[in-house]
């Protein structure tokens, strides 16, 4: 690897070290629900870019493989946590709405 390409990969795993930290911190005082799935989306694709990166920095291609399981494992959470959320509003209308009682 030139000293160039090692060079930029370093600034690039940087800047995704502080973007990391910043969709983090979105996470954790987002102001809705659905603030904090998308950014724990965007947690999930930040990191596997960060480990792909790694992987070229390293020069180990396993580290690949560790990045499309987590992908997974983020899109799959992702979709779970939006699911359980949408299901948790539909309760919560259910128990909100007005009781119709039959004639009888």
């Amino acid at each position: 690897m030139t000293p160039f390409l090692s060079a930029c990969i370093v600034i690039a795993m940087s800047i995704m070290l502080v973007a990391l930290l910043l969709s983090l911190v979105r996470v954790v005082i987002g102001p809705m629900a659905g603030d904090r799935i998308v950014a724990v989306d965007l947690f999930g694709v930040q990191a596997v870019a960060f480990i792909a990166l790694l992987s070229l920095y390293v020069g180990q291609e396993v580290f690949l493989d560790a990045a499309i399981a987590l992908a997974l494992v983020a899109f799959f959470s992702t979709v779970a946590y939006a699911r359980f959320l949408e299901h948790k509003a539909t309760l919560h209308k259910k128990a909100k709405a007005p009781k119709q009682e039959t004639a009888t």
